[in-house]
């Protein structure tokens, strides 16, 4: 069975120092600025980017020819529904007014009867008071 053994001060220090030690050798072995790679490397990057940025151009443009053409399509959809609704308009009215003239004739034939129906009352009457004399008898 193995013994633990605490580390000394000593050794903890001595792995500190090494630690950075090695973080720094790791640090000076990066290639600097003016290293054909690095340089290799950033002009990718930006030809990545420039990329991308066309490629943002060419959504942002695709996406307002979009919305341009829905604008389009809703504004004739609007004129489309506003002609049908117009015509619905006319259409009420046009058989409101039929109803209107239908219930105008029902009405004026309706009182030309009742002018006639009168008229023959008034003639029955008028021919009760010429074979009665004009009075009533009373019994």
């Amino acid at each position: 069975m193995a013994i633990y053994r605490e580390k000394d001060f000593n050794e903890r220090r001595n792995a500190a120092v090494e630690a950075k030690q090695a973080l720094l050798a790791r640090f000076k072995s990066r290639p600097g600025p003016d290293d054909p790679t690095v340089i290799a490397r950033q002009e990718e990057r930006k030809k990545i980017l420039e990329a991308r940025a066309e490629r943002d151009k060419e959504k942002e443009k695709l996406r307002q020819e979009r919305l341009a053409r829905e604008a389009a399509e809703r504004a004739e959809a609007e004129r489309i529904a506003e002609i049908a609704r117009k015509e619905a308009e006319e259409k009420a009215r046009l058989e409101a007014e039929a109803r209107d003239a239908e219930e105008r004739e029902r009405v004026a034939h309706q009182l030309a009867n009742e002018a006639e129906q009168k008229a023959k009352r008034d003639a029955r009457y008028a021919a009760r008071k010429a074979r009665t004399g004009g009075h009533r008898r009373t019994a």
